[in-house]
């Protein structure tokens, strides 16, 4: 049952595919330049993931023993520090922190781009005069908000000495912006925001969501094996959770066969049930990305997690998460749903 949206100036119209109505209305997704805008904007949020991680890993995290400052006196490094390389490779990241910054804010502008068309005439490009959306407004805010949380975040981890705790809530903090970037890309191309038409059958959408969740709880028991484990971000500030890291390794392990059953069942059952490509395609990219990180972090455990595979673990991490993102927006679809899908169709939500 499709319920109807709040007055209009826009007519409703029958949608027989799902045997209900829903509001016509104008085209309203992001145009290409729009769209590459915003997925760069996903890249810088992995890319800010991943040399964070490197900091942590060369033993740099206490590189900039101050914050603010770099050091006491002084916002960038100086020579007289005892630091050493460790110093440029932590400014390093900090700098980068205003390259996210800058990426952020252009996907706010192509957010507010049917706004500012209607007033600055040079600013047509970033699509035809008109009104904001609101949902879409909202993820670019939020990732800006983000942002600046990062900066104090990370801040707080330096003043506390790298503490393991703030160290996870700082990944989980860029892994929660990078799932707003993404969503925020996908969503720019939906031609508006209309009510969802789930387009698989009922037990698919809620595997789907399943699958978001145990996702979260894999990355949290990441964070407490990296907690646990021997790069604690700093050669001298050694802090770590009081966990035996062999079993909170495997613990990780079992979750991660646990989510891997799921990507499996979900990708079959999409198979056999009808279900539109778009979401058997996107089960079976998570299952790839799946067992390449699962390889990857194996191979980092027997190995003595040799830097270079961490960092790429922490990639694969992010990945797997848009990955698993990409699976529950493959469920639905907004407003119409195309004629190839509409008998896979089978209830409509209010979003």
């Amino acid at each position: 049952m499709v319920s109807r949206l709040n007055a209009s100036s826009e007519s409703d119209a029958v949608d027989p595919s799902v045997g209900g109505r829903v509001r016509a209305q104008v085209d309203r997704r992001v145009g290409r330049v729009g769209r590459r805008i915003l997925l760069v904007n996903v890249v810088a949020e992995v890319g800010i993931v991943v040399t964070g991680g490197l900091v942590r890993l060369t033993g740099s995290g206490l590189g900039c023993p101050t914050w603010p400052e770099c050091t006491d006196g002084s916002l960038v490094p100086v020579t007289a520090q005892s630091e050493g390389f460790h110093k440029f490779i932590e400014f390093g990241n900090r700098l980068l922190t205003f390259a996210v910054l800058v990426a952020a804010v252009a996907a706010l502008l192509v957010v507010l781009g049917p706004w500012l068309a209607g007033r600055v005439r040079r600013l047509g490009w970033l699509g035809e005069p008109g009104s904001v959306r609101r949902p879409l407004l909202a993820l670019a805010v939020a990732v800006i908000i983000g942002i600046v949380g990062q900066a104090v975040l990370g801040g707080i981890t330096v003043l506390l000495d790298l503490h393991p705790a703030t160290v996870a809530a700082h990944f989980l903090l860029s892994i929660t912006m990078v799932g707003a970037a993404y969503v925020l890309y996908r969503r720019s191309s939906d031609p508006a925001d209309q009510p969802i038409v789930v387009v698989v059958a009922r037990e698919l959408r809620w595997l789907a969501r399943t699958l978001v969740v145990v996702c979260v709880g894999v990355l949290v028991l990441g964070t407490v094996v990296t907690g646990s484990g021997p790069h604690s971000g700093d050669a001298d500030a050694i802090t770590r959770f009081p966990l035996d890291v062999r079993m909170m390794s495997w613990l990780h392990a079992d979750v991660v066969l646990v989510f891997l059953g799921l990507a499996a069942a979900f990708t079959f059952a999409a198979r056999l049930s009808g279900a539109p490509r778009t979401a058997t395609r996107a089960g079976v990219a998570l299952l790839i990305a799946c067992v390449l990180q699962g390889a990857i972090g194996y191979t980092q455990y027997f190995t003595g997690v040799p830097v270079p595979l961490v960092s790429l673990h922490m990639l694969g991490a992010c990945l797997v998460w848009i990955a698993t993102l990409e699976v529950l927006i493959s469920t639905r679809q907004r407003g119409s749903v195309p004629a190839d899908d509409a008998a896979a169709a089978r209830s409509v939500v209010v979003s």
